[in-house]
């Protein structure tokens, strides 16, 4: 059957090619195979739907007989609902200095979540128990914030991965001093891939009571979800969604890409293949003189150092973003349409550039 005809026009050029970011990337076919069956008829409205309620099953899967997903609009947003679900009016969130909620979500947690973060710097955007003890104190102190919450993130902004012992050791403590452990999961998939384990396995296997499960930057159009694995430490999940403006009318059209992702492994070939050209792409830099990777390249960023008048000329040419322009590091992100051509074609011009 012919596609339906559409006054729509393309209006960008599918060949350009960047490493600003895994956002950039178009969605995968068959999330988009997925949209298309989701539609006609009708559904009823606001999570209703037989599309929302297959992808519980599907969750309970992934992380536990006790999950239970509530999908919403975008990342901020879940990290946002997530918080406020496992935290009182007086509480606060221990992160790390570098984290998304701090530095890249325009202050929504504390504007729009009421939450205060108390953030710790890492070397390498991990915590620790250790380093949550600077600001884990003062629960009976009515001059500061409570610490109820520790949010980690996997991968962390730097591209870095936590072990499933790791994140153990921080529920544990964390627990120990009755606080909730949330997990920031917007590249949950690709720190799966790179462990070569089970999301479960880092999750509610070691203590995890709520995450935020990414789809946008595995192939998804839109759409992510919060899940809940403590139901014990949350209230009013559907209040607060509804209340953040993160409650889909046509929710299905959310759950279904995650159904895409999740039923079955398209969740990891993409993280995998993005992974894969991370690898590729530090590889093929590595050897460049005057070029530093800063940080393991672990899941699918690569995070370097060159000269600030390199990465200018570089940009003209490929987009991506510097990560500090002070310092002159940068991130190179890859997606999961990230092909080996690209790749070789952006190492071709670094070297090209650095030989300038």
């Amino acid at each position: 059957m012919n596609p339906p005809k559409t006054d729509a026009r393309r209006h960008h050029d599918p060949e350009v090619r960047g490493f600003a970011s895994d956002n950039y990337a178009g969605a995968h076919p068959e999330v988009l195979a997925a949209l298309a069956l989701a539609n006609g008829g009708h559904q009823v409205a606001y999570g209703e739907d037989d599309y929302t309620e297959n992808l519980q099953r599907i969750i309970r899967s992934h992380f536990g007989a006790t999950a239970e997903a509530f999908p919403v609009f975008n990342g901020t947003g879940a990290n946002v609902v997530a918080l406020q679900a496992v935290t009182d009016r007086w509480g606060a969130v221990i992160c790390a200095e570098s984290a998304h909620i701090n530095v890249d979500e325009g202050g929504a947690p504390e504007r729009m979540g009421g939450l205060k973060l108390l953030t710790v710097p890492t070397p390498d955007g991990k915590l620790t128990p250790e380093l949550i003890d600077r600001q884990a104190y003062g629960w009976e102190d009515e001059h500061r914030a409570m610490p109820q919450v520790v949010s980690i993130t996997q991968s962390t902004e730097l591209g870095t991965l936590y072990t499933p012992e790791e994140i153990r050791a921080i529920c544990e403590h964390a627990h120990a001093h009755g606080m909730r452990v949330h997990l920031d999961g917007s590249r949950i998939a690709n720190a799966a891939a790179s462990l070569n384990v089970p999301m479960r396995t880092f999750t509610n296997a070691v203590g995890v009571d709520i995450l935020s499960l990414g789809g946008t930057k595995n192939g998804a159009v839109f759409g992510e979800a919060v899940v809940v694995i403590n139901q014990d430490a949350v209230s009013h999940m559907k209040h607060l969604r509804k209340m953040s403006m993160q409650l889909a009318s046509k929710m299905r059209f959310v759950s279904v890409q995650m159904e895409a992702l999740l039923a079955k492994d398209l969740w990891l070939r993409n993280a995998r293949h993005a992974n894969e050209m991370a690898q590729r792409l530090a590889e093929g830099v590595r050897a460049v003189d005057g070029v530093e990777i800063l940080y393991p390249v672990q899941a699918n960023g690569v995070f370097a150092k060159l000269p600030h008048d390199v990465s200018e000329r570089l940009q003209k040419r490929f987009r991506f973003y510097f990560w500090d322009e002070a310092a002159g590091v940068v991130r190179w992100m890859c997606s999961f349409d990230t092909s080996e051509s690209d790749v070789d074609a952006f190492v071709t011009a670094v070297k090209e550039e650095m030989a300038h």
